[in-house]
């Protein structure tokens, strides 16, 4: 795959992750009272950490349109989904929170699709990267 199509796949990744964090953030932040019931998780927790995912997912949609001139946040991207899928574990097995059954398998649902966008941005990233080297 030459370098056009690694960036417009990795503009593809960050544009669903973009996407995928708006839906979550309109779950978390429109229906956090509902939700919150369902799930036993904390309302304000829902709440806030939804609120949270509108800038995010702003940024992923800034950063999509420009992948290609913007590796550094590309990585600040990665990063932080990394942390969002460290603080879900962390969540699910700390005891601050506790969570029914529909709670935990939240938690683990969207740490999950989380991850594999993570993986793939990395995997865009270090392919575009090996593939620039290459062609140097």
């Amino acid at each position: 795959m030459n370098s056009s199509g690694i960036a417009g796949s990795l503009r593809t990744i960050l544009f669903t992750d973009a996407v995928t964090c708006l839906a979550c953030g309109l779950l978390m932040a429109g229906a956090s009272g509902p939700l919150a019931a369902l799930t036993e998780l904390p309302l304000e927790l829902l709440r806030y950490a939804g609120l949270s995912l509108f800038p995010i997912a702003a940024f992923m949609l800034i950063v999509g349109a420009r992948a290609t001139h913007r590796t550094p946040l590309v990585w600040l991207v990665v990063l932080g989904n990394a942390v969002w899928v460290a603080a879900s574990v962390w969540l699910l097995f700390s005891g601050l929170v506790t969570p029914n059954l529909l709670g935990k398998a939240f938690l683990a649902l969207q740490a999950g699709v989380v991850l594999v966008l993570t993986v793939l941005e990395t995997e865009a990233l270090v392919g575009s990267g090996s593939r620039q080297a290459r062609a140097a």
